[in-house]
């Protein structure tokens, strides 16, 4: 009997740190679950000789990055320039892909001969106006002396030295003189209008050579930012259509985490908060987090959770802001947060 007891109790003392061993692994796996996991933690921990952290709030997700679709604008054409593969790192204005611009460039061509007519069109506008004008001096002077012939050829007939028909004369030839003013004078405000209608021609013109211009910068894709290429959806000689997604550029110098947090304790974490984040990927090291977003609706656990308990429990988006210069964290890796538990309350 005393033998038995000693193996019992040397058995007891065995399973004891064997399970105080396992913990630690069983747990971390556990907390990525979700809150029923947690409370299942909670109540379990003490069996295994540790105790729950009330401190704080520990939430699972996965990184996500600022994602953007690249595609070419306004152009059709065939891609004759597709530098990189998935998962190449570039700079902000590196040139991505570019397409066949031959088409473009004669639109630049053929738009810069159009400008080249107009300006010359305004030169003969221009020199119209000159001539015009020239003439109006002319017709100005001789009315002049068309009103002097005919208030010469009236006195003289007041006199009695001059005839009637000298007078007639001179008092048509005034109104030629008059008419053939105010028509070169139609005509100078015409040569004026021609002048305005060939500047007007010269804006147009100009305005069609840069959106020429602008069009043929549509047949180079560059990077709008830095990032990683994380896919490729086009490939070299195809031809593509504006719009069409030619590669998809994440910045991961700035991720963040996308979890969720219980409706029980969304009174205990605020805007700005700090979280430390880690990753199964790195283990030990901590990347330095701030929560820039809480949703302000509670929705159902995301249907990722296959348990019909976790499924009809209401939580909170949350978003994690990370930086991350090294580039370690990657869009799509599972991390984990700990978010320091702040009383009910306070601000």
């Amino acid at each position: 009997m005393r033998r038995f007891l000693v193996g019992a109790i040397a058995l007891l003392g065995v399973g004891g740190v064997a399970a105080y061993q396992y913990q630690a692994t069983l747990f971390p796996w556990m907390r990525g679950v979700g809150g029923v996991a947690a409370r299942l933690q909670d109540t379990l921990l003490p069996w295994f000789g540790g105790t729950p952290d009330r401190d704080v709030i520990v939430v699972s997700g996965n990184i996500e990055a600022h994602e953007s679709i690249l595609s070419f604008k306004g152009v059709q054409s065939r891609i004759v320039e597709l530098p990189f593969d998935e998962g190449r790192t570039v700079k902000a204005g590196t040139v991505i892909a570019r397409v066949d611009d031959s088409d473009y460039r004669q639109q630049v061509v053929i738009a810069e001969a159009a400008l080249d007519e107009r300006n010359r069109q305004l030169d003969v506008a221009e020199q119209n106006v000159d001539a015009t004008r020239r003439t109006v001096v002319s017709d100005e002077a001789e009315v002049t002396l068309r009103e002097l012939e005919f208030d010469r050829a009236q006195t003289l007939l007041t006199k009695g030295a001059g005839t009637t028909d000298a007078r007639d004369v001179a008092e048509t030839a005034l109104k030629q003189a008059h008419a053939a003013l105010e028509r070169d004078k139609a005509l100078e405000a015409a040569a004026d209008r021609s002048v305005a209608l060939a500047i007007a021609a010269i804006e147009t013109a100009k305005a069609n050579l840069g959106l020429a211009k602008i069009t043929l910068g549509y047949t180079t894709l560059v990077a709008p930012f830095d990032g990683v290429i994380l896919v490729r959806q086009a490939e070299l000689g195809e031809v593509v259509s504006p719009g069409a997604a030619i590669v998809t550029l994440a910045d991961i110098d700035h991720v963040w985490l996308r979890a969720y947090i219980n409706e029980t304790d969304i009174g205990k974490v605020r805007l700005g908060e700090a979280a430390t984040v880690t990753t199964d990927s790195f283990p030990g090291k901590d990347y330095p987090g701030r929560i820039s977003f809480i949703s302000e609706q509670a929705e159902f656990t995301p249907k990722s959770v296959e348990t019909h308990a976790e499924r009809v429990t209401l939580v909170y988006r949350i978003r994690i802001d990370i930086d991350n210069p090294t580039h370690e964290l990657v869009p799509g890796l599972p991390a984990d947060a700990r978010i320091a538990v702040r009383p009910p309350g306070q601000s």
